[in-house]
């Protein structure tokens, strides 16, 4: 019964969840409004928005601390909350409230995915894990892909960006309120942890995750086969198609948008396969692999089919960058779970905050320039194909954790 509850608890931290990518891919299809708004450069708007980054990546940590000690009732009442009152001061034309708005949607979102897992350890069996992880992400890509294609004819069609930051502030905080009423307490947590606080320190779960090398190697790799769709396609893919390609701002939407779109598939069916053959590595470097070919189909034959369709087929390969979640998780003790999902999250999104300024400063001045915009456009996917490709290397090294691996183990 009580896990029936938790699968209950899930299910509304997936609204959660598909929030948090509505609010962090929306940005992208109103740049030059948000711009506006806050009296910035297109590249001003977009350094404000890659600050959602930088508090995603370390208030994972929080995250996942928050909800190995205290459960999820409280963590993500108060992540959802935090969210929507960064949604809200989206509203004020300040380049300060801008950024603090910006600051408070990634510390709030952090709490999302470590959340909806941990929720998920608890409802789900280890054999069905993967699969619930991978549906999971593939809510959480449908609302990054629906913060493009929802709201991006809606803005072209006269909707203010400031209605649209209310009605996401409102929502949240309604949601926020549920998550409260409706996650159950685990008392027995809460009165193991305060007799473990005296036994352990307060960080002691993160020194045994970041002493494992197989987590910093989940956490890279997950890094670089996620940072394509975090800055490419939820950041500069519209504008680059725009100008690059010259896509009208309807075609460059749905470009863009049909590769987290390529998530909500890919993320459940790779989670599936790597159940149904119980080993993670093959799927997880087949992933990385058609990533590469989907780019150099795009790059070299571009009639064979459309950038929809490429897109779409790599948004579905990489969903293998959720692989790394379920082996970090498999790799740590049961009693850090929390802590696992938050530290992958510290080390993804760290990643990407790393990239993205560099990727912007390479690349998105560029766009905006008079010059060859077929060689512009593929040196951006080069860039790409060599993050995806030092995945795959540094997935080589990841220590098998399916429950194939430890069947032949028995069985020999």
């Amino acid at each position: 019964m009580n896990s029936k509850v938790y699968v209950i608890a899930w299910i509304l931290g997936l609204l959660f969840y598909f929030l948090d990518y509505v609010v962090r891919s929306a940005p992208a299809v109103m740049i030059p409004q948000l711009a506006q708004t806050f009296q910035v450069s297109a590249v001003g708007l977009v350094s404000i928005v890659g600050t959602y980054y930088i508090t995603y990546s370390t208030i994972s940590l929080v995250a996942g601390l928050a909800l190995d000690k205290f459960g999820a009732k409280y963590s993500l009442f108060s992540g959802t909350l935090i969210l929507g009152i960064g949604c809200l001061l989206f509203v004020i034309s300040s380049h300060y409230a801008g950024t603090a708005g910006r600051l408070l949607q990634g510390a709030g979102c952090a709490f999302a995915f470590p959340g909806c897992v941990y929720l998920a350890s608890k409802g789900f069996s280890a054999k069905s894990l993967a699969t619930a992880i991978g549906f999971t992400q593939c809510i959480g890509m449908l609302g990054g892909s629906a913060g493009q294609f929802v709201v991006g004819p809606l803005i072209a069609n006269g909707l203010a960006p400031k209605s649209f930051w209310i009605a996401a502030g409102i929502l949240t905080v309604v949601i926020a309120i549920a998550l409260f009423f409706i996650i159950p307490e685990n008392k027995n947590q809460k009165i193991q942890q305060v007799t473990n606080t005296h036994k352990a320190g307060l960080l002691e779960p993160y020194k045994i995750v970041f002493s494992n090398p197989q987590s910093w190697l989940c956490g890279i790799i997950s890094g670089l086969l996620f940072a394509p769709t975090t800055i490419f396609a939820m950041t500069w893919g519209v504008a680059i198609f725009q100008q690059d390609k010259a896509f009208s701002f309807h075609e460059a939407t749905i470009a863009s948008a049909m590769i987290p779109m390529g998530w909500v598939f890919g993320c459940p069916l790779l989670g599936y396969i790597t159940d149904k053959i119980g080993k993670r590595k093959p799927v997880l470097i087949g992933g990385a692999a058609i990533m590469i070919l989907t780019i150099l189909q795009i790059l070299f034959l571009p009639g064979l089919c459309s950038t929809y369709v490429s897109n779409f087929i790599f948004g579905i390969a990489s969903g293998a960058a959720m692989i790394p979640y379920s082996v970090i998780k498999e790799s740590n003790p049961d009693e850090v779970k929390g802590s696992a999902t938050g530290a992958i999250n510290f080390i993804t999104f760290g990643v990407t905050t790393l990239l993205s300024p560099i990727f912007s400063r390479l690349f998105g001045k560029e766009a905006a320039h008079d010059m060859d915009k077929n060689a512009h456009f593929s040196s951006t996917e080069f860039f790409w194909i060599a993050g995806i490709f030092l995945a795959i290397i540094l997935s080589l090294l990841l220590k098998e954790t399916g429950q194939g691996k430890k069947e032949q183990l028995t069985s020999n």
